[in-house]
């Protein structure tokens, strides 16, 4: 009996253990995608042989459009059935599984096969559903169509606006290879391929060449060799594949965020409106001289759809038509400062810009009345500097976005901070909506952020990165604010010394 109870207990132990085990590796699933962690991702390899895993920051910008992309691309695979599953990974929440995998951009999307976890296969960047649904399909067999005659030909042309046909003399040479490898990663293009000799004949063409085809007419023409590398062909299709004046839409928007040109210049109109075709015109006179160098956008301020990218840049219909450059990689923006919109003056703009010569555009809300009677002060783009940047008062300010619940969930301990210091006339505490008031200022990282700007001469920030609780936050600016008055006590004999000096070199002249 004894013996029989020790079994039924170690059996018992055993079946909670195995079940804590199974329970703490289990694979949640998020919209038909593998909620992925540290704990799971090895199982997830072994039981799916393709396992395309994106992974990404879910309060960054750019990884809420390739969720929400991705999903969609998860429930189509489902509905078919396919043998492909996916699966995400929150890199703030996995920062073991992201580092162990040496991901280095987000968002970033790798499909790993027969649970080989080093070696994936990187996807390129593909911005929407169909783009990842197509990238697959291309994966298991051509990924360009094979165009053998005239008739093939003009259905291929008509089914897209836009589409990329390679014509080579032998469908067997290494540089059809690379056109192959190319349409791979192009996966939001179709791409077709021919060697027939009335095809060559009906584009005037001799060598192997790739033909963009836009509306069914040839457009741009590109002759490659033996020493035509992937990377080459991929910057012609994507330098070529938008028109000289792009619209923004639905189905724009990714491709011009895709776009290897990172200079933007945006036309903000309204199309209905009397002088929209001069304008327009200008705009596309400019645009041919700067191929390469600047991508033009327009933006239509009538279409309700685009409140959104019209909310981004803090353009209001009524201020259009307005004329505003941005680079992606900084989002710095910079606006035309002229109310003329001719082709002389965009030009001249464009070439300021580039030469490094045009200003930054520092946007700001209008100063609330009575921002500084409040114990935290409500900082806007026009008085940020004034108030952070001086001398004789410490100033903390917390930068944060109106949207961010993380940034609101802050709002209760700014003000215990406040009061905390409220005794303190050197001391001030501050915040600012960094998404409606422009700094110059590089905050480095996401909001809501936290930066000490210590009572010194010379302009300091001082970045708080501990935990965001009132008593390890007033250690930090004791500990600052103490650091600082010795720097200002240093500074000022430095001062008072230069300043004896200049006074006895005066009297010796005297």
């Amino acid at each position: 009996m004894k013996v029989c109870f020790t079994l039924c207990l170690s059996l018992c132990v055993y079946l909670r253990e195995a079940l804590a085990e199974s329970d703490s590796n289990s694979i949640l699933e998020d919209n038909d995608v593998l909620v992925l962690t540290e704990g799971n991702f090895e199982r997830a390899l072994k039981q799916h042989n393709q396992l395309l895993v994106h992974f990404y920051a879910p309060l960054s910008g750019q990884s809420l459009g390739s969720i929400l992309e991705f999903r969609e691309a998860a429930v189509a695979l489902k509905e078919a059935k396919s043998d492909v599953r996916l699966g995400g990974v929150d890199v703030k929440k996995e920062k073991g599984l992201f580092a162990s995998l040496n991901v280095t951009t987000i968002p970033s999307i790798r499909l790993y096969l027969s649970g080989d976890k080093n070696n994936p296969v990187y996807c390129p960047d593909l911005k929407n559903s169909a783009s990842i649904l197509t990238w697959l399909k291309r994966r298991k067999g051509p990924s360009a169509e094979i165009i053998s005659n005239l008739t093939q030909l003009e259905k291929f042309i008509g089914e897209d606006w836009l589409v990329v046909l390679g014509l080579f003399k032998g469908l067997e040479e290494d540089i059809v290879k690379v056109f192959y490898e190319t349409a791979n990663d192009i996966a939001d293009l179709p791409f077709g391929v021919t060697g027939h000799d009335e095809i060559f004949s009906k584009y005037e063409i001799s060598g192997d060449t790739v033909l963009l085809i836009r509306r069914s007419k040839p457009d741009k023409q590109f002759e490659v060799g033996s020493s035509t590398l992937k990377k080459d062909l991929v910057h012609f299709i994507r330098l070529y594949e938008m028109e000289l004046v792009t619209e923004y839409n639905g189905v724009t928007a990714s491709k011009i965020l895709n776009s290897v040109v990172l200079n933007h210049l945006l036309l903000f109109i309204n199309k209905t409106e009397d002088g929209f075709e001069e304008l327009y015109h200008a705009f596309e006179t400019t645009a041919e001289k700067l191929r390469g160098k600047v991508m033009f956008v327009m933006i239509d301020v009538s279409e309700p759809r685009n409140g959104r990218i019209m909310e981004y840049f803090r353009v209001r219909s009524e201020e259009a038509p307005q004329v505003r450059m941005v680079n992606l990689s900084d989002n710095v923006q910079y606006q035309l400062p002229s109310d003329q919109f001719d082709a002389h003056t965009v030009l001249e703009f464009c070439l300021s810009y580039l030469g490094g010569k045009a200003k930054p555009k520092l946007q700001s809300e209008p100063i609330p009345e009575n921002w500084d009677t409040q114990p935290v002060k409500e900082l806007v783009g026009m008085n940020f500097e004034k108030v952070a940047f001086n001398h004789n008062r410490n100033v903390i300010v917390l930068f944060y976005a109106h949207w961010s619940s993380e940034s609101r969930a802050l709002f209760p301990l700014w003000e215990e901070l406040a009061e905390h210091f409220s005794e303190h006339e050197d001391i001030v505490v501050a915040k600012i909506d960094v998404t409606s008031n422009d700094v110059n200022l590089h905050l480095g990282e996401k909001y809501p952020s936290i930066k000490l700007f210590p009572a010194v001469y010379v302009e300091r920030v001082v970045p708080y990165s501990g935990k965001r609780k009132l008593k390890p936050i007033v250690t930090f600016m004791k500990k600052e604010i103490e650091k600082a008055k010795k720097e200002k006590a240093k500074e000022e004999e430095q001062r008072k010394t230069y300043l004896d000096n200049q006074k006895a070199a005066v009297k010796e002249e005297l």
